[in-house]
């Protein structure tokens, strides 16, 4: 199983596979290639249905800049081994073609060639079930968070630091920020003003207030193209930090604990990454917002006291009524209904977090039974709930305008 940093990744939005990804693509490309006199990029599958609204063309000659640059769309070509395909062309001053290099984008910025184990780039875990790294804890008499400090590089604390401080960031100019989200559907930016009401609420209503109003600053700022964490996708970049930053305000939480937190929480979505998909165009929306949610829950439960078992059942939760969700992005953007999404999610797993510590954390399904699940469920979805913009709201909306 990955390193978490190659879970946590920081970068601008507005999509983590179809920004993020083909932007590292096409550097890598660029580098390889530094004779060129033109390049031409195809792009296949979601990347072409979506990849209007996600910025994929603007971030990819931009990168590649100043050569020239042509973007072809090709949305009816979706190769077998990943929807997010995408093939580089580079050509000399006489037109003839130097080299083609043909690259996936699987979620979450990482990229990978066909046929490629898309998470052995920096396997570093042994284990990748949580009911495996639950017996390793129980065995070593070890926390979640630990298990994550065992196996990762000495620096890894530090890492995190780094990752809650871009997150922190987010919230911080997100909240500062009003006015409309760039793109043709004009929608408008509300942290700010929610952040603003809920200094007025009772103490129950002003906690909600600000776990929405921090978690919409952080994807309203994806949305605009801003600097977001992948956690772990942009799309559901809101989710964790919006959660965090409520609890570190409530509680009063030092940057040890947060750190231990974003650890459960980045093996939580590192174990559903492994396990099934955290990508939008393979396995829909709960891939993305679902993973997130499960992440935020777990880290919740463990910030509240819960024993491993609550953690596990309050992770286990929160992906299983995710099942199904589809992921289809009004015009291509990640805004509707992904903004709401996030704070929706938030809110849930702050709710399953609280209903596992009732509990003595003894349930029927398990997490990793609920993460093959979800796999499946995103395999068996028609093609036009995975990121496509061609079903769902997508399609209705566009009908109503």
């Amino acid at each position: 199983m990955d390193s978490l940093k190659e879970l946590f990744k920081i970068g601008n939005g507005p999509s983590s596979s179809h920004t993020m990804g083909p932007e590292r693509a096409a550097r890598r490309f660029k580098g390889e290639t530094p004779e060129a006199a033109s390049y031409k990029v195809e792009l296949y599958g979601s990347l072409a249905l979506t990849g209007k609204g996600h910025l994929t063309d603007w971030i990819i000659e931009k990168t590649l800049e100043p050569v020239k640059t042509e973007i072809v769309w090709k949305p009816e070509v979706v190769h077998p081994f990943h929807t997010n395909g995408m093939r580089f062309f580079a050509y000399d001053k006489d037109g003839n073609e130097m080299k083609n290099w043909l690259v996936f984008s699987v979620g979450g910025g990482t990229i990978v060639e066909e046929g490629q184990d898309r998470y052995s780039a920096s396997t570093v875990y042994p284990l990748k079930k949580m009911d495996d790294i639950m017996a390793w804890c129980k065995e070593n008499k070890k926390e979640l968070w630990e298990y994550v400090t065992q196996y990762e590089d000495e620096d890894i604390e530090y890492f995190l630091l780094e990752i809650w401080k871009a997150m922190k960031e987010a919230v911080e100019r997100g909240i500062a920020k009003d006015g409309v989200l760039p793109g043709s559907i004009g929608l408008k930016r509300r942290a700010q003003t929610f952040y603003r009401r809920s200094r007025s609420e009772g103490k129950v209503r002003q906690f909600r207030g600000k776990l929405f109003a921090y978690t919409l600053a952080v994807s309203e700022e994806n949305a605009g193209g801003g600097r977001v964490v992948t956690a772990p996708t942009c799309g559901a970049a809101g989710v964790i930090p919006g959660t965090l930053y409520t609890l570190k305000e409530a509680f009063k939480l030092d940057d040890k604990e947060v750190v231990k937190a974003l650890a459960v929480a980045g093996l939580i979505g590192n174990i559903v990454k492994e396990n099934a998909s955290i990508s939008g165009a393979e396995a829909g929306c709960q891939a993305e917002v679902g993973t997130a949610c499960a992440m935020a829950a777990g880290m919740a439960a463990f910030l509240m006291g819960g024993t491993m078992e609550q953690i596990e059942y309050a992770a286990e939760m929160a992906l299983e009524h995710n099942l199904g969700l589809t992921c289809d992005p009004i015009g291509g953007y990640v805004q509707i209904p992904c903004i709401e999404r996030n704070a929706s999610a938030a809110a849930k797993a702050l709710d399953t977090a609280n209903y596992a510590l009732y509990t003595d954390g003894q349930h029927s399904v398990s997490f990793d039974e609920v993460v093959i699940t979800m796999g499946e469920t995103g395999r068996d979805m028609k093609e036009e709930y995975r990121e496509t913009s061609l079903g769902g709201l997508a399609k209705h909306f566009c009908a109503n305008c």
